[in-house]
C-alpha cells in the first residue's frame, strides 16, 4: 500500500486501538504504550502489503499479537484479564499465540470452561467460540434471553475464580484404583455389570464418593479429569442406581469393600472354623445314611462313553460335589434372621435388574497367610427357573465352564431346563443335544437316526420330597452348631459394619443375615475343608464341565 493510504487507515483505527488497549492494560500509561506499539507495527506491515482483503481482521490480529507480547514482557499471566478478551484470543484462529504464557493461560481457560454447568458451558461456547448472538442462543436452548445474559455473567465470575485457583488433584489422578472383583445379589437386567464398570473412570468415580458426597467438579478435581467426561459418566451411573444424587452432589449407592489384611484374616478364620464343624458332619451323615443311593437322586455322569444298554449312576464323589454346596446354601432357612428384606435394600434398575451390587478392592501388596482360602473363578450360587424347575449352580476353580456373563447365563439356564422337560416327551434334535453336550449337561451314544441313547450328566433331584430330606440333614447340623456359629460371626460382623459407610450399613446388615447360608465364602470353605482332609476327591477332567450343578423342582 502507498504511505498515504496507510496513514489514513491507521488514523481511522487509532481510537478503537486505544480502547482495545485500555480495557486490557493495568494502567492508562501502559495502554498508551501498547496502542502506540500496535499502530507502529500495523503501519510498518501495511507499507509492504498489497493483498489485505479484510483490514479490520488484519489490524486486530496485530493488536492481539502485540497484546501477547505485552503480557510476556511484563511477566504477567492473563489471570486478571477480562474473560471476554481471553476468549477472543482463543476464538481467533489467525492469532499467533506462540508464547508460553499465552499457551498455558488458554489451556487453563479451556479447562475451567469444562467446570461450568452444562447449560453455562453451552452458552459460553456458543457465544464466545461460535460467535452466536445471545438471542439466537436463547431460542435454540428454549430459555429467555435474560437467562442467557445472566449465565454469561455468572460464567465470567466462575471462570475468573477458577483461573485464580490452583486445583489440587488427589492421589487417584496418578494412582487410580481398580476393582478386584464385583458381583450382584439378585436378578440381572439387560445390561451386564461390565457395561457399567469396564472403564477405570467409572470405577474411580464411584470410589472417590464411597464415603462422602461430592459435586461433579470435586470428583473431577480428585481424578484430574475434565468435568465434561465425569459429568457424562455420573449421569449414566446415577440413572442406573449406582450413584445417588444429593442436590448437586453424588454418593455411591453400593458397597465398595476395601478390607485390611486383619479383616480378611478374621473372615478366613471364621469361615474355616465354621466349615470344619458343618462340612465334616454333613459329609459323614450323607455317606453313612444311605441317602446317596436314593433312587430320586438322578445322575448318569461317567468318565467313559455312556453305554447303549445300561444307565449307571454317577459315583458318590461327583454327586457330593453338587449336594454339599447345595445343602450348605439352602438348609437352615428357619434359623436365619431375616428382619431386613431383600426389597428393602435392593435397587431396581432401568434395564429390569433388581439386585444388590458390590465391589471389592484388594491391594496387590497385601500379604495373607498360606492357608488363606481364595475364591478363584468363583460365581454363585446361581439359580434360574422357568416356573416348573430351577437350575442351581456354582462355578469355581474346580469347574470348567468358561466365563459366565450374567444375561447369557440366565438365558442358557432357562434353555437347559426347557430341553430337560421336553426330553421326557420326545427326543431332542441333533443340534440341541450338541448344545447340551458342549455345556456338560448330557452325553450321547449311538446313531441318532438308529439306536441312540442320551444321559444327563448333572444331578437331578426328582421331587420335593428328596429335596426336603437332603435339606433336613443340613438343618439339623446347623441347629446343632447355631450357638457356635453366632459366636464366630459376632466379632466379624461388628468389624465389617464399622468399615462400611453409614448410608450403606443397612445393605451390609442384610447380607450378614446369610453368613453360613447362601454365602459363597462359606461354600468355598466347606469344599476346601473336605478336600484338605481327603473326604472329597478332586473331580476328573471329564467331570469338570458338569460339576456342582443341580436341577430342582421349582
Amino acid at each position: 500500500m502507498n504511505r498515504q493510504d496507510v496513514e489514513k487507515t491507521i488514523t481511522e483505527y487509532l481510537k478503537p486501538i486505544f480502547g482495545f488497549a485500555l480495557k486490557r492494560c493495568k494502567s492508562i500509561h501502559d495502554a498508551e504504550d501498547l496502542s502506540q506499539e500496535i499502530a507502529i507495527r500495523a503501519f510498518r506491515a501495511l507499507l509492504v502489503k498489497d493483498d489485505v482483503a479484510d483490514m479490520g481482521k488484519f489490524i486486530w490480529t496485530v493488536a492481539h499479537n502485540m497484546l501477547s507480547n505485552y503480557y510476556r514482557d511484563t511477566a504477567k499471566s492473563m489471570v486478571g484479564v477480562s474473560i471476554d478478551e481471553v476468549a477472543e484470543l482463543i476464538a481467533d484462529p489467525d492469532s499467533e499465540l506462540d508464547t508460553d504464557d499465552n499457551t498455558e493461560t488458554i489451556r487453563r481457560l479451556q479447562t475451567e470452561i469444562a467446570y461450568l454447568s452444562k447449560l453455562q458451558r453451552r452458552i459460553v461456547i456458543a457465544y464466545y467460540f461460535e460467535n452466536r448472538k445471545q438471542a439466537d442462543i436463547a431460542t435454540e436452548l428454549g430459555v429467555p434471553l435474560g437467562t442467557v445474559k445472566w449465565h454469561l455473567f455468572e460464567a465470567k465470575k466462575e471462570l475468573k475464580r477458577g483461573m485464580d485457583t490452583m486445583r489440587k488433584a488427589s492421589e487417584l489422578k496418578f494412582n487410580p484404583i481398580k476393582f478386584h472383583s464385583y458381583g450382584i445379589n439378585g436378578s440381572i437386567g439387560t445390561k451386564s455389570p461390565d457395561e457399567f464398570f469396564r472403564s477405570t473412570l467409572s470405577q474411580n468415580i464411584c470410589y472417590c464418593v464411597r464415603n462422602t458426597a461430592k459435586t461433579i467438579n470435586e470428583i473431577a478435581d480428585d481424578l484430574g479429569v475434565s468435568p465434561v467426561y465425569v459429568e457424562t459418566e455420573v449421569e449414566f451411573l446415577e440413572e442406573y442406581g449406582f450413584l445417588q444424587a444429593q442436590k448437586d452432589k453424588y454418593i455411591v449407592n453400593f458397597i465398595i469393600s476395601e478390607p485390611t489384611a486383619e479383616l480378611l484374616t478374621m473372615q478366613n478364620d471364621m469361615y474355616k472354623r465354621a466349615a470344619e464343624l458343618f462340612a465334616n458332619d454333613l459329609y459323614d451323615e450323607l455317606t453313612s445314611s444311605g441317602i446317596l443311593d436314593d433312587p430320586d437322586i438322578w445322575c448318569g455322569q461317567t468318565d467313559q462313553p455312556i453305554s447303549l444298554t445300561e444307565s449307571p449312576k454317577a459315583d458318590r464323589n461327583f454327586i457330593l460335589w453338587s449336594l454339599i454346596p447345595y445343602i450348605a446354601a439352602w438348609s437352615g432357612e428357619k434359623l436365619t434372621d431375616e428382619s431386613i428384606s431383600f426389597d428393602e435394600v435392593a435397587t431396581i434398575r432401568p434395564d429390569g435388574a433388581h439386585n444388590i451390587f458390590h465391589a471389592s478392592i484388594v491391594s496387590d501388596e497385601m500379604i495373607l497367610s498360606k492357608d488363606y482360602v481364595y475364591m478363584k473363578n468363583w460365581c454363585g450360587p446361581m439359580w434360574n427357573g422357568n416356573g416348573n424347575r430351577i437350575l442351581w449352580q456354582i462355578d469355581s476353580e474346580w469347574s470348567d465352564r468358561g466365563e459366565r456373563h450374567g444375561l447369557q447365563y440366565s438365558e442358557d439356564a432357562k434353555r437347559i431346563l426347557g430341553l430337560y422337560e421336553r426330553e421326557f416327551d420326545d427326543r431332542l434334535s441333533k443340534d440341541e443335544y450338541a448344545w447340551l453336550a458342549e455345556r456338560g449337561c448330557v452325553k450321547t451314544n449311538g446313531d441318532y437316526d438308529g439306536y441312540f441313547k442320551s444321559a444327563w450328566q448333572i444331578v437331578v433331584l426328582a421331587n420335593k420330597e428328596i429335596q426336603d430330606k437332603l435339606l433336613a440333614v443340613g438343618e439339623r447340623i446347623k441347629a446343632k452348631y447355631q450357638t457356635a456359629f453366632n459366636v464366630l460371626k459376632a466379632p466379624y460382623a461388628e468389624a465389617v459394619l464399622e468399615s462400611v459407610p453409614a448410608h450403606l450399613r443397612r445393605i451390609k446388615e442384610y447380607e450378614l443375615q446369610f453368613v453360613f447360608h447362601s454365602d459363597g465364602w462359606f461354600l468355598a470353605h466347606c469344599i476346601t475343608t473336605l478336600l484338605k482332609n481327603g473326604k472329597l476327591r478332586l473331580p476328573t477332567d471329564e467331570q469338570r464341565k458338569s460339576l456342582s450343578t443341580i436341577i430342582l423342582n421349582g
